[in-house]
């Protein structure tokens, strides 16, 4: 049903019943919304500049030697600590049909907080039966308010302890929320509602491994 709204809806935007062009994007975009999605890894994660990779020995944020990692210390004086991380997606087509999206919106979210959004701007083409196409999205954002909201910390914390293989790490995931958009004689028509898939976060995320 809401598929079908969202077709007649790119149409009433067009003004244009009978164009190929109109059609095509539609089609793409429909098809794009079937495909089945699949964080394959993570990568190139950084915290105030430091590879996570080098918090293993930590068990709780009292852990971090602030004495050791003067950009950290510096990013929570100023309140700005840069996280970045690349996430890898696979996305496959399982229908018949050709899958494309010039622009997509996205949400990350960790558990159950927010922690990245935006867009990106570039063709996704998924062809059917060619198995996944990875789309690889470089993600960026302030972790102070993660790192110093008591209801969030636990979470960050958790999350780091997983990518770093921590055995007794506590359960943490990544929700992603996509939404493909469409332009439409000048104006952005969104696919009705997000697409979202999770995953667990594991030390096998970062190194690509299943």
């Amino acid at each position: 049903m809401k598929k079908s709204i969202f077709v007649v809806l790119i149409l009433l935007v067009a003004g244009i019943f009978t164009s190929c062009g109109v059609g095509r994007q539609v089609s793409d975009a429909k098809t794009f919304g079937e495909c089945k999605y699949d964080i394959a890894s993570v990568d190139s994660v950084f915290l105030a500049g430091i590879d996570v990779r080098e918090f293993k020995n930590i068990r709780s944020f009292s852990d971090f030697d602030l004495a050791r990692y003067p950009g950290l210390a510096m990013g929570l004086l100023r309140k700005n600590v840069p996280l970045n991380l690349r996430v890898n997606i696979d996305i496959r087509n399982p229908t018949k049909k050709r899958a494309a999206i010039n622009q997509l919106e996205y949400k990350v979210l960790l558990t159950e907080s927010e922690i990245f959004n935006g867009y990106l701007n570039q063709l996704i083409e998924v062809m059917p039966g060619t198995g996944s196409t990875r789309v690889p999205v470089s993600l960026n954002t302030n972790a102070y308010q993660l790192i110093s909201n008591d209801q969030t910390r636990d979470q960050f914390i958790n999350m780091i302890l997983a990518l770093t293989g921590k055995s007794d790490a506590k359960p943490a995931k990544f929700v992603v929320k996509v939404r493909p958009t469409l332009d439409i004689a000048g104006k952005q028509v969104n696919y009705p509602g997000y697409i979202t898939f999770e995953k667990e976060v594991t030390s096998q995320m970062l190194t690509g491994t299943r």
